[in-house]
């Protein structure tokens, strides 16, 4: 084998499974400088997020209406959301049991039973005969100046958000990296990092956004500076 048929190969290998940034820096670094000697960068233990958009605008508009008027009955939410300084409401402490009081919110879960099964099996979860089922399900009316500081969601799956309203200026949600306690003296991250190797990393859901991610996985809802009202349905599958 000729050195040029050693830098062809490397440059072979380099095209599978890296981003453009990493494929071309070994191209012209390790594969100009040094074409005899083979590298590979490979990705494990990833963290995978799930994202859909429902092609449900009616069920939208009523999962709308269902979030807004709940809360105004709902006395024990509006208690418990006053009392740990949630900005809005929450029927996370109050309610179990929407889809029975709102045909929508059994609607939704409907369309969420699917995704989620879709989901377990990218994941190559090994559940037999069994399907992952709705845990629990509650809504969250945001507003401005609202925050819902880092979490995970013990003793769950699968967990996940759909956001039902989204105003200009609402908050992302905020992802961090699990292994975040590990890294030891690990460097910070450059400004302008490749998203795979971002500390955290923030998605910008819009109306009918459904997210899915493992249970495990920290994430927060930073400030709310949105003027409207940022309505979202959360869940957990177990």
């Amino acid at each position: 084998m000729t050195v040029s048929d050693i830098g062809a190969n490397c440059a072979n290998w380099a095209k599978t499974g890296l981003n453009p940034r990493t494929r071309l820096a070994l191209t012209r670094g390790l594969c100009a400088r040094y074409p005899c000697i083979m590298a590979s960068i490979e990705t494990l233990f990833a963290t995978k997020l799930y994202r859909a958009v429902l092609n449900a605008r009616r069920l939208n508009d009523e999962l709308e209406q269902a979030c807004r008027e709940i809360p105004r009955e709902d006395r024990a939410g509006q208690a418990w959301s006053r009392k740990h300084g949630y900005r809005g409401y929450t029927s996370y402490a109050s309610l179990a049991d929407l889809p029975e009081r709102a045909p929508a919110f059994a609607d939704l879960v409907k369309h969420l039973d699917s995704h989620v099964a879709a989901f377990a099996r990218a994941l190559d979860f090994d559940l037999g005969a069994r399907a992952l089922k709705l845990d629990s399900l509650w809504l969250n009316v945001m507003k401005s100046g609202g925050v819902h500081t880092a979490h995970i969601h013990p003793k769950s799956v699968i967990s996940g958000t759909y956001y039902v309203t989204v105003p200009p200026g609402a908050s992302a949600l905020k992802l961090e990296d699990p292994r975040l306690g590990l890294m030891m003296a690990a460097p910070r991250r450059k400004t302008r990092a490749a998203r795979e190797n971002q500390t955290f990393v923030y998605v910008e859901p819009k109306p009918r956004t459904l997210l899915l991610w493992e249970s495990w996985l920290r994430h927060e809802v930073p400030l709310n500076r949105a003027r409207g009202e940022r309505i979202s349905v959360s869940f957990n599958y177990a």
